[in-house]
C-alpha cells in the first residue's frame, strides 16, 4: 500500500517541481534543520491579490525533505497567501502519504515551516508545529 507513496516521494526527489530561485521574489526565505543538515530556500512571487503566482526553491537533504518541498510548491501554487496561511501540518504529512518517525517529520515539515516563517514570521510557524504535537 504504501509502495504508490514511496514512489511518489522518490520521483518529487528525483525530478522535483519547481527547482531554482526567483528574482525578484516578494518572498524570499531560507531555513534548515540542524539536527539532519536539510536546507531549503523558498522563494515566491505574488500578484495584486496576493496570489502566489510563480514558486521556485532550491535545496539539499534527504528525500523527504526534498520530496515534500517539490509537493508543498504544486499544492500552493494559484493560492492566496490567506489561504496558505490555514495550511496545517497534516496537509504535509498527508502528501507524503505513510507513517514518519519524528526524526523525519521534521524533515517533511520544513518546507512548511520555510513558508510559514517566509510569509508570517517564527511565532505563527511555533503554533503551527505545536498543533498536533504527541
Amino acid at each position: 500500500m504504501y509502495d504508490m507513496y514511496r514512489e511518489n516521494i522518490l520521483d518529487h526527489a528525483r525530478n522535483p517541481r519547481h527547482p531554482g530561485i526567483l528574482n525578484p521574489a516578494d518572498v524570499d526565505h531560507e531555513e534548515h534543520n540542524p539536527l539532519c543538515g536539510d536546507r531549503l530556500h523558498l522563494t515566491l512571487q505574488l500578484d495584486d491579490q496576493r496570489r502566489i503566482v510563480n514558486i521556485a526553491w532550491d535545496g539539499e537533504g534527504c528525500a523527504i525533505s526534498q520530496a515534500t518541498a517539490s509537493m508543498l510548491a504544486d499544492e500552493i501554487l494559484g493560492k492566496t497567501v490567506e489561504e496558505v496561511k490555514a495550511l496545517q501540518r497534516d496537509v504535509v504529512l498527508d502528501l507524503v502519504g505513510f507513517p514518519l518517525t519524528m526524526n523525519r517529520v521534521k524533515c517533511a515539515l520544513l518546507s512548511l515551516k520555510t513558508l510559514m516563517v517566509g510569509l508570517y514570521g517564527l511565532d505563527h510557524w511555533q503554533k503551527v508545529e505545536d498543533q498536533d504535537d504527541n
